[in-house]
């Protein structure tokens, strides 16, 4: 059975208050709730890991390897913008990853269109919301399933 890590990045606990008028009125718990649904359908394992600390996401990105993961879905959050960080941890551990954002990361303020992270993913969703996380679920397990022995 393929098993599937979505990690959350800094702020994204706060999702559901935290400007709603950005990140929509939806909970992490939400998110997270129809992504179990959706995994389930899909017949995959899924986990779920969240952290306002770089060390915590890079050492949840290492564990991913040692555990088995197949592929991670990663919202970074700011961490997107900065961390070589977890872009080399990503890249370490050869396991594919979709890098997301609930927002239109390119029509909002110039510093949140880059990405360091991107690079090292094999795709970038953003800004249809929590339908982000479904399209990364989707494509991951599509792209999974065609390179399974």
């Amino acid at each position: 059975m393929l098993k599937i890590r979505v990690i959350s990045g800094p702020n994204l606990n706060l999702l559901g208050t935290r400007e709603p008028k950005v990140y929509g009125t939806q909970t992490l718990e939400d998110i997270e709730n129809a992504l179990r649904q959706e995994a389930r359908d899909y017949g995959v394992a899924i986990e779920f890991f969240q952290s306002n600390h770089e060390g915590a996401i890079i050492d949840c990105i290492h564990d991913a390897a040692r555990s088995g993961v197949h592929g991670l879905i990663i919202n970074p959050g700011a961490f997107t913008h900065y961390s070589y960080a977890i872009r080399d941890a990503i890249a370490a551990v050869g396991i594919p990853a979709v890098e997301v954002h609930l927002s239109n990361v390119h029509a909002r303020e110039e510093f949140r269109a880059r990405s360091v992270i991107a690079p090292v993913c094999m795709g970038q969703i953003s800004g249809l919301g929590a339908l982000s996380y479904s399209a990364a679920l989707f494509a991951l397990v599509k792209k999974l399933e065609e390179t399974r022995p």
